[in-house]
């Protein structure tokens, strides 16, 4: 007896029960997954508009054809509504919406959450406690942005660690760049004031500061403090001369330009950013049209999903108009709290910007579809070289990093048709193994990654490239036949006799080692695989290894307080030159005795920490040098 078929979606039915308030109806497949998300001002007029006997396009027509069932939430507005529905869409993926691509590498200014601020550029998830200001088109604009604060507000840019440990003031405090709250030459309330200062100006609140700095001015006169008084006066010129410089239409403007280009259902969106003033740059984007050819309903999808994530300015112009216009203004102004303008027809020096931003926006897509027949050339090319039946869906490639066996990391980055997945790279600290064993430590990278996706049903990649040689490839051939793991093609990629980009030679399945020289596609996709999969690996090993020595520090040693820690960096010159002393040399050191001095040169070079009855038990004295 065969299966039985799903019954088809009674849309007409369905609608009779629904409310006419506003909210939000999904649209779900037979297997549960969501295929569609939609908001509507009345849910019973909206929905029901999909089972009339209106012509639809092909894309609304299939997925009418796959639904199986609806669902919808109520929401006491239409503006509640969008939000909720960028939410879903977010959480969800649905087929059938225009997605914003998830990327996390927009770079932001971050003003950390800690006693002393400290003002630096971030990249990836928000975790670190702190104010984030962006994102910004580039990073080059991040880094003028920094530059700035630093000039006006002389906050720290220094990390944690270095921050600590310092017992003098460093560079930037000489060239007039920090305040060197590291050593106390800033009291705190008035480093608290600078910080304040500072989120001020990245807010693009400069003229409400500038007013401030006048009043605060105006106020050290009369209270005779003219140093005060004149350095107050030199911020605010300098505030001023850089408004004046940088005005747009007479101005300072907060505003974000978008415009979007499509070649069938390729879209590119384009930012081109101000905030107070200044230009940010600007940023393409290509948002998933899962099938839409329509500029306006890719664009106002862009615009929800967005600023549901990234604070708006107070004017965005756009180089067309788009459904719900409106709306997204009351939305986006209900959740900023903060007046927000959709513009669509502008003059004068924003209409220059409108153009820019069309030409860029072309040209980006133009780009893009140069570059996605390049990728889809390669990876017909390794198809090919590989013998399979298909293009690879997704390729999987792990490589191992250490520095003599020290914080072992092991990466496995994910490539897809369109290229790198970077929200499903993988890092494994390696442990339980003999320092320096790249064979063993495959494996066990090789073990855990694949024994989850056997015990929980997960994803396999079409192709397992192993950045090494023979050894590498057959710890890996082990640790997927000790889990029963068919049907991945698992490919060696080793260097060649010379060791240079091009001569690689690649271990294939059946036992042949291939070099298909530089010219070769699917070598280049190998290439870019393998690169991307080492620097990954190198950057959680420098973060590990880095983390560890961060752990060894002066503070971690019982009996080492403030006073003994200021004493010894002082003594030595930093860190670096107490690693480099003897057990006698430290115990020079005024408020260490000879156990403190043992105890010390055991934690900073990874000995067991000495036994008190046995004190002759650390080997070298006087004159030792840590090698590494």
């Amino acid at each position: 007896m065969g299966a039985l078929k799903t019954p088809a979606f009674d849309g007409k039915t369905f609608v009779k029960n629904l409310s006419t308030a506003p909210g939000v109806y999904r649209m779900i497949a037979a297997d549960d997954s969501a295929l569609y998300v939609g908001k509507a001002g009345v849910l019973k007029n909206r929905v029901s508009s999909y089972f009339n006997a209106t012509p639809k396009s092909a894309r609304i027509m299939t997925m009418l054809a796959q639904t199986a069932r609806m669902e919808v939430t109520v929401t006491r507005t239409e503006a509640e509504a969008l939000i909720l529905e960028n939410q879903l869409i977010k959480s969800l993926k649905p087929r059938y919406n225009v997605l914003l691509r998830d990327d996390k590498s927009y770079p932001y200014v971050l003003m950390t959450q800690e006693a002393w601020p400290r003002i630096a550029m971030h990249r990836g998830a928000r975790a670190i406690p702190g104010r984030y200001f962006g994102p910004y088109a580039s990073v080059g604009a991040v880094r003028d942005t920094l530059n700035l604060m630093h000039k006006l507000f002389k906050l720290r840019s220094c990390e944690d660690s270095v921050f600590r440990n310092r017992s003098r003031p460093c560079l930037q405090h000489q060239i007039g760049r920090c305040s060197a709250p590291c050593v106390g030459l800033v009291p705190a309330r008035d480093y608290a004031e600078s910080v304040r200062r500072a989120g001020l100006f990245l807010e693009g609140r400069s003229d409400e500061l500038s007013d401030e700095l006048l009043k605060t001015m105006e106020a050290a006169s009369v209270r005779l403090d003219f140093e005060e008084a004149a350095r107050l006066r030199d911020l605010v010129a300098s505030i001023r001369s850089l408004q004046a410089r940088q005005y747009v239409d007479g101005r300072a403007a907060d505003l974000d330009v978008l415009a979007i280009a499509m070649q069938g259902v390729a879209a590119c969106v384009l930012l081109l950013a101000f905030r107070d003033g200044r230009n940010l740059g600007t940023r393409a984007f290509f948002p998933k049209t899962n099938g839409s050819d329509s500029p306006e309903e890719v664009l106002a999808a862009f615009v929800s999903q967005y600023y549901g994530e990234q604070t708006p300015p107070g004017e965005i112009v756009l180089d067309r108009d788009i459904p719900d216009r409106e709306l997204l203004e009351q939305a986006l102004a209900s959740a900023g709290e903060r007046r927000v303008q959709i513009k669509t027809s502008v003059r004068g020096e924003r209409a220059g910007y409108l153009d820019l931003a069309r030409r860029n926006a072309e040209l980006a897509l133009a780009s893009e579809r140069t570059s996605h027949a390049a990728q889809h050339a390669r990876a017909e090319a390794l198809s090919e070289l590989l013998g399979l039946a298909a293009l690879p869906a997704r390729i999987e490639c792990f490589d191992i990093s250490h520095t003599m066996g020290e914080a072992t990391v092991a990466s496995c980055v994910v490539f897809d048709a369109e290229g790198p997945v970077r929200g499903q790279y993988r890092r494994y600290n390696i442990s339980g193994i003999e320092p320096g064993d790249d064979y063993a430590a495959m494996h066990q990278a090789i073990d855990r990654r694949f024994r989850r996706a056997v015990e929980e049903g997960g994803v396999m990649p079409d192709v397992l490239l192993i950045d090494g040689g023979l050894g590498q490839v057959a710890q890996a051939r082990a640790a997927l036949d000790d889990l029963g793991v068919e049907g991945v093609v698992l490919v060696g990629v080793a260097k060649g006799p010379a060791r240079r980009p091009g001569d690689e030679e690649l271990l294939l399945p059946d036992g042949r080692t291939v070099r298909p020289g530089a010219e070769s596609p699917a070598l280049q996709l190998v290439q870019q695989v393998r690169d991307e999969a080492h620097r990954f690996a190198i950057t959680g090993h420098r973060g590990r290894r880095q983390k560890a020595r961060n752990s060894s520090r002066l503070e971690d040693i019982p009996g080492i307080g403030p006073r003994r820690r200021a004493n010894l960096l002082r003594h030595f010159g930093g860190l670096g030159g107490l690693k480099a002393a003897g057990i006698e040399e430290i115990a020079r050191v005024e408020g260490v005795n000879a156990a403190l001095a043992e105890r010390i040169y055991a934690t900073l070079h990874g000995l067991d920490t000495p036994d008190k009855d046995s004190p002759d038990t650390i080997g070298p004295t006087s004159g030792a040098r840590s090698e590494g």
